[in-house]
């Protein structure tokens, strides 16, 4: 667990640049305590109500048994935003007090809201420390190299689709990525080639997904693609796609011309009983399934 002090040391690194772009934000909450990777994550509250609680429908998901399926809510209305508790069991602390339920209490700049463990500082949409909780979320989330999600937050967002593809019985798949042949790529032309070639690749993968859809450097060159609302079919034929613009595009190091193709297993999560560790070892198998039949290839059985 991890909890930022008030130290000016990021805080400089925050370009001067951005405090212009500052009055476009929404008032927001930011995480600045939890045991996940979503330290400093900004919640904007846009003017409509924002439900807290343990249930994954919730505007804000909180995956701790000590909050309520619905535990508290968010409101903006003239002029003024508000927090209440909705019967919680445990209670919701706005700066310690605890809050009484079914009551609407005003935040202020800088109120810390206690859910559970979890704790959020409230910020107005003018705020610089905005700023350097997202820095910090950042950090903790992304991958320095390739600016992909790192396997930390992979692994955190796959657990809670899981759940949500389980109890709405929704499609789920995964794509495992490996590029091909990548230690020869290194003993060649170098670890900077090597590098490249990764950071290039995430940018062409990326290129491909949706929005909603996750791209993290799993370790090494392996790269996750975690796809909600789609079948091993349809992962399938993206992968496959991926896997032709990888072939023909023209990576490039120092003037020299690199040639790359990457390998891929695809699976579905009802194939694993919508358990990660196993849900991860299909697609890893037909990942080596797919090395093993020659690289350069996707397989999704």
């Amino acid at each position: 667990m991890y909890q930022p002090d008030d130290g000016n040391d990021l805080t400089q690194k925050v370009e001067v640049k951005h405090i212009e772009g500052l009055k476009k934000y929404d008032d927001c909450l930011v995480l600045i305590y939890t045991e996940g990777p979503d330290l400093g994550k900004r919640f904007d509250l846009k003017g409509k109500i924002i439900s807290i609680g343990r249930d994954p429908d919730n505007d804000i998901y909180i995956d701790e048994e000590t909050v309520s399926r619905q535990h508290a809510k968010i409101e903006k209305k003239g002029g003024k935003t508000t927090i209440i508790d909705i019967k919680s069991t445990n209670g919701t602390y706005l700066n310690d007090l605890r809050l009484e339920p079914y009551i609407e209490y005003t935040l202020k700049d800088g109120d810390r809201i206690k859910i559970g463990r979890t704790i959020f500082k409230y910020l107005s949409g003018n705020a610089i420390e905005s700023l350097y909780y997202e820095e910090i979320h950042k950090m903790a989330i992304m991958d320095g190299l390739t600016g992909l999600y790192n396997k930390r937050y992979f692994l955190e967002t796959l657990e809670k689709e899981l759940a949500r593809a389980k109890r709405y019985a929704r499609p789920l798949s995964l794509i495992m990525i490996d590029i091909d042949f990548f230690k020869k790529v290194n003993d060649t032309y170098g670890h900077l080639a090597g590098d490249h070639v990764l950071k290039e690749s995430g940018e062409i993968l990326l290129s491909r997904v949706r929005r909603e859809e996750i791209v993290a450097r799993y370790g090494g060159e392996e790269i996750s693609i975690l796809m909600p609302e789609t079948n091993r079919s349809g992962a399938g034929k993206v992968a496959e796609e991926m896997r032709q613009r990888i072939e023909a595009h023209v990576f490039l190091f120092a003037g020299k011309k690199i040639n790359i193709t990457i390998s891929a297993g695809v699976a579905e999560a009802i194939e694993a009983d919508y358990d990660s560790k196993e849900f991860i070892k299909i697609a890893d198998t037909r990942l080596y399934q797919a090395k093993k039949e020659g690289r350069n290839k996707v397989v999704t059985s």
